[in-house]
């Protein structure tokens, strides 16, 4: 009995709050335009590429040599660490097996 005196005005705020949640997400228009909410992540995804390759067909000659070679020194750097990593880890009885 006593937990009734509990659950019963719990459960009514529950009621309230959800009731309340509804209101505020129709108030927002969280509902409106239900069919083309998942088109437009890929519409986006489609006008985001068109202005970067706009833009790639915008750089003058001089902009795309430095990109290419700052994206050298970068990639050579990136080997480097990728080569220390790999000399780096042990073999383990497999790969010992497999090389021998």
């Amino acid at each position: 009995m006593l937990s009734i005196f509990l659950l019963i005005p719990l459960s009514l705020m529950l009621f309230v709050v959800a009731i309340w949640a509804v209101r505020y997400a129709v108030k927002s228009n969280q509902f409106e335009d239900l069919d083309n909410a998942s088109q437009r992540i890929i519409l986006d995804d489609r006008q985001e590429r068109r202005q970067v390759i706009q833009a790639q067909e915008n750089v003058t000659p001089i902009q795309e040599v430095k990109e290419v070679s700052a994206t050298t020194s970068i990639e050579k750097e990136s080997n480097k660490l990728n080569n220390a990593d790999i000399a780096a880890t042990p073999l383990s009885d497999t790969d010992k097996n497999s090389k021998t």
